[in-house]
């Protein structure tokens, strides 16, 4: 009884300390993403009368759904410690073999499960050579990204396909619900049964484990390749199921499109709290991040600033935001 006491007072005296840390410092730097996504909106909306308009708005959602989407599933990959070079690829190929398919009147929503079928098999091909051969995620991703996009010109010669599409299938991509686009909601649903797969079943426990240590997962009995191969097959699926909105909202199959996709949903990604090497963050941070780097963008745009100078913008924010995970990593408090 003695040595349990003397056990139990020193940890009382430690959960003492953890509580003297201000409570309000605290919640700052766990929400420090948040406060700066609300302090740009404040700050955008004050810098020109545009900005909160109900049409700018409902834009802004639309626009950055796509790569929110994509951003989900990469924030999956990216939480067991791989990387997924092709999304931007994958999204194109499903694009446009949906408006293909649509063309020779296969039906609209077997059409789009082939479409986003496409995309998962592509992942599951390129999460499976990294998990059962051993081969940088990396390299096996930036090969898919080279030889997924060359398909996706050779299936018409590398011309944009139109078909008569649907009403029904347009209203996917381009449709509202009052001022909301149906896009946009897809983007919610996605990220919440993400994050719900993430903090509630046995697999979301066991891409947390894969991320943070692979051995010490593989010894415990966990089925690492196949979590590994699972999370890439997700990714493919959801930029499949991206780029089948794409064609949903403009009409057309672009074989161009979604060039450089993959370096805004990393970019989100790590924006939103992700450890770049597994193992710690979630899809609601990236959620944000997405939504954050949306604004930043519109506003630029609104100011009529040019391109070239949001990419310098994204890459100083991107830099910070870096400098901000290793400062709370060092402190030892997770965002």
């Amino acid at each position: 009884m003695t040595t349990s006491s003397a056990v139990a007072e020193p940890t009382a005296a430690a959960t003492g300390t953890r509580r003297a840390r201000p409570r309000g410092a605290e919640l700052i730097v766990k929400f420090n993403l948040v406060l700066v996504f609300l302090a740009l909106c404040v700050a955008a909306s004050l810098l020109t009368p545009d900005f909160l308009t109900t049409r700018n708005l409902s834009n802004l959602l639309q626009q950055s759904a796509l790569t929110g989407i994509v951003a989900i599933g990469m924030t999956l990959v990216i939480l067991t410690a791989g990387i997924d070079l092709s999304v931007g690829s994958v999204a194109a190929f499903g694009g446009m073999t949906v408006a293909l398919l649509i063309g020779d009147d296969v039906n609209v929503v077997l059409a789009i499960v082939a479409s986003v079928a496409a995309g998962a098999l592509f992942g599951t091909v390129m999460g499976g050579l990294s998990a059962y051969l051993s081969l940088p995620a990396f390299m096996t991703t930036l090969a898919g990204l080279t030889a997924i996009r060359g398909l996706t010109y050779l299936l018409t010669d590398g011309e944009p396909t139109s078909a008569e599409l649907p009403h029904s299938f347009q209203l996917l991509g381009g449709g509202f619900i009052g001022y909301i686009p149906i896009v946009g909601l897809i983007f919610v649903a996605v990220t919440l049964i993400t994050g719900l797969v993430l903090r509630g079943t046995t697999f979301g426990e066991y891409i947390y484990a894969v991320g943070s240590n692979k051995e010490a997962a593989r010894l415990s009995g966990l089925p690492v390749r196949g979590v590994i191969t699972a999370v890439f097959a997700i990714s493919g699926a959801l930029s499949a199921l991206a780029g089948v909105l794409l064609t949903s909202r403009l009409t057309i199959g672009q074989p161009t499109a979604f060039n450089g996709l993959e370096l805004d949903a990393i970019a989100a990604v790590v924006l939103g709290g992700t450890h770049l090497f597994g193992g710690r963050g979630g899809v609601m941070g990236t959620f944000v991040a997405v939504l954050l780097l949306s604004v930043l963008r519109n506003l630029c745009n609104l100011m009529g600033l040019g391109s070239f100078f949001q990419m310098v913008v994204t890459g100083l924010i991107l830099i910070v935001a870096l400098i901000l995970n290793m400062l709370m990593e060092k402190r030892g408090v997770r965002a």
